[in-house]
């Protein structure tokens, strides 16, 4: 299976300095780090710059995997990083020899794969490291929620502050193709004391819920419950997320 091209959002270390210094809300941690409470082991497969991963060290084990070294840095960087095992690798063809209480897949990270093929292979890795009994869950945004998806930079343009670069103005345009269910992006940041603008293009696909569900199934996985959004509610037609959270078959 080829690699993954490279994303300049994520392995490009003057970008990746960005992501965390956003200030976005992750209700998905707080859900991720409560169904946790009884996982031994925990799989974070996509764990990016390893925020959630590293605060879930305490009692259990805990292994990061991400394809951007650049993330893994500023990953390893962090409190409580000494105690994760961090792995370079592609969710769609890392196998570890080991299997997980508790496999998780967040910040819409499903996206990224651009095929169903792809996905076909997430769901894979997926089935082939949870442990009998073990739980998985990941996120992807619904595509038949009628939020708008294609969205310019002055509908987005917003401030944050980054720890040692100051004031930051960010933004985003987006464009969504409604036959592929695909969303070509650009996010970008200037630096407000010197100017310096950072940004990069990148692509997610969207995956209808039937659509999912079929290719969970044929991972050899079982839904157990399908969340709308990451306060728990149930998934409805046209909720904004689609969680599925389950086990192996």
């Amino acid at each position: 299976m080829p690699q993954p091209s490279p994303n300049a959002l994520y392995d490009d270390p003057e970008l990746a300095q960005f992501y965390d210094a956003r200030g976005a809300a992750r209700p998905d941690f707080d859900y991720c780090r409560t169904l946790a409470q009884d996982a031994a082991s925990v799989l974070d497969l996509g764990c990016g710059t390893g925020e959630l991963a590293a605060s879930l060290v305490s009692g259990r084990t805990v292994t990061g995997v991400d394809p951007a070294g650049a993330m893994l840095d500023i990953a390893r960087a962090r409190a409580g990083a000494d105690k994760v095992a961090w792995v370079e690798a592609d969710a769609r063809t890392v196998r570890l020899d080991k299997r997980f209480d508790l496999v998780i897949l967040t910040g819409h990270s499903f996206q990224v794969f651009l095929t169903e093929d792809d996905q076909a292979a997430v769901l894979a890795t997926i089935a082939a490291h949870l442990a009998p009994g073990g739980r998985f869950i990941f996120d992807t945004r619904n595509p038949a929620c009628p939020a708008r998806k294609t969205r310019s930079a002055d509908e987005t343009r917003r401030q944050f502050r980054h720890p040692r670069l100051g004031a930051v103005e960010a933004w985003n345009e987006s464009t969504y193709d409604d036959e592929t269910g695909v969303l070509s992006y650009e996010n970008a940041y200037r630096i407000l004391d010197s100017g310096d603008v950072f940004s990069a293009t990148a692509q997610i696909r969207y995956t209808p819920q039937p659509d999912l569900a079929a290719m969970i199934a044929d991972a050899g996985l079982a839904v157990e419950d399908w969340l709308g959004d990451w306060t728990g509610t149930r998934f409805q037609p046209i909720s904004p997320e689609i969680i599925p959270i389950g086990r192996l078959n």
